[in-house]
């Protein structure tokens, strides 16, 4: 059976009723409490004993005030302990907003039952019609100054509980939609940005090759002597092989078939041996531990990407890697000895960030001019 509509709004509105109570309670704690521990809280002696009594029976008073949000409101908070300082502040603040708040309903109801006096003495009246239109104006306005207020301190009453308890699992619910949603527009975006890049690559690179494979080949048939054709068949064939490497290695910026073959250790291992400038590797990642495999993929990327910009547009002479596993976080470092100035706006940092964010990760780049640039992955496990 479906919840009835007005049921939540009652709810809500008992809630702010029975707020108003617990706000006198909290007063008349402070009352109390204050001319019992009020020479104890100014003796510096006694002063931290006074404190933690008067922080105890407050804590007491915010477990009520957490259930009343949890009752009325439907708030579910997380496991949180606020320290002392933090219960007495929200007790107070809360005691405040509270009382304005039983204020606010008292003018309410006063006003509710000047209306209902009002309304009944009318025929008896000799007030003509623009009288009772200015009374219905007043206090129509008036009634939405109440409402208006009613409902700035409701909003003020949830701010306090979220600040004090921590937010609700269904705002932690919706702050985690939103995350997966910009995440997984930003991995299309990643994907879109290395589709053009492929075929960059392919255009600008491996087809403009075979193009030139083909003329020589068309040069050597048509070689007159055959001296003239076995240097257009060697030149031909050198030109075959750049291009399968060229080829490969676009393959790999695709997807690195070492990674399912030979593990993310040996896939490194090419990286280093393909790139222009040293790399120097620390891996420590126990092998009795496998890592899962969208981790290892894009722990090669962040490695091969960062690796392939330092020998390209930093003027590196060296590059440090180090991909360590520490419990159920692993760690990817890249830094290089180059010139540091890396954007990390850039298109290829941002399609690592989005990868990485995708698996709940973080991508720290940090690259002052004169460097070096450094780029840490941390990449979860779990």
């Amino acid at each position: 059976m479906k919840e009835p509509v007005a049921a939540p709004f009652l709810l809500r509105v008992s809630g702010v009723l029975v707020g108003c109570l617990t706000a006198l309670l909290g007063l008349l704690y402070f009352v109390v409490a204050g001319a019992a521990l009020g020479a104890f809280l100014l003796w510096p002696r006694t002063r931290s004993r006074a404190h933690a009594l008067l922080a105890a029976g407050a804590r007491r008073l915010t477990a009520l005030e957490r259930r009343r949000r949890s009752l009325f409101f439907r708030d579910t908070f997380p496991e949180h302990r606020a320290d002392d300082g933090q219960i007495l502040r929200y007790l107070a603040a809360r005691t405040y907003s509270g009382l304005l708040c039983a204020v606010v309903v008292g003018l309410v109801d006063f006003g509710a039952v000047l209306a209902g006096i009002f309304a009944v003495s009318l025929p008896h009246t000799s007030m003509t019609w623009v009288d009772v239109a200015g009374q219905l104006v007043l206090g129509g306005t008036l009634l939405f100054l109440a409402v208006q207020g009613l409902r700035a301190l409701t909003d003020q009453d949830a701010r306090l509980a979220r600040a004090c308890f921590g937010p609700s699992e269904e705002e932690l619910l919706r702050r985690r939609i939103d995350e997966l949603a910009t995440s997984r527009a930003a991995v299309v975006r990643a994907v879109d940005v290395e589709r053009r890049r492929v075929e960059r690559d392919l255009h600008d690179g491996v087809q403009q090759r075979l193009v030139a494979l083909a003329m020589l080949l068309g040069r050597a048939r048509r070689g007159r002597t055959p001296e003239r054709a076995d240097a257009l068949l060697e030149q031909a064939h050198k030109e075959a092989q750049e291009v399968l490497t060229e080829l490969r290695e676009v393959a790999w910026r695709v997807y690195p078939t070492a990674l399912d073959s030979l593990g993310l250790r040996e896939a490194l291992g090419g990286v280093s041996e393909r790139c222009a400038v040293p790399v120097r590797m620390e891996y420590d990642v126990p092998d009795a531990e496998p890592l899962p495999s969208p981790v290892e993929t894009a722990a090669y990327f962040v490695v091969s990407e960062a690796v392939n910009n330092a020998a390209k547009h930093a003027a590196a002479d060296e590059v440090f890697v180090r991909v360590r596993r520490a419990g159920a976080t692993l760690t990817v470092l890249v830094r290089d000895s180059g010139t540091g100035g890396a954007d990390p706006a850039g298109s290829g940092l941002t399609g690592l960030r989005s990868r990485v964010a995708a698996l709940d990760g973080t991508l720290h780049v940090a690259s002052p001019l004169g460097g070096p640039t450094t780029i840490t992955a941390e990449l979860p496990c779990a």
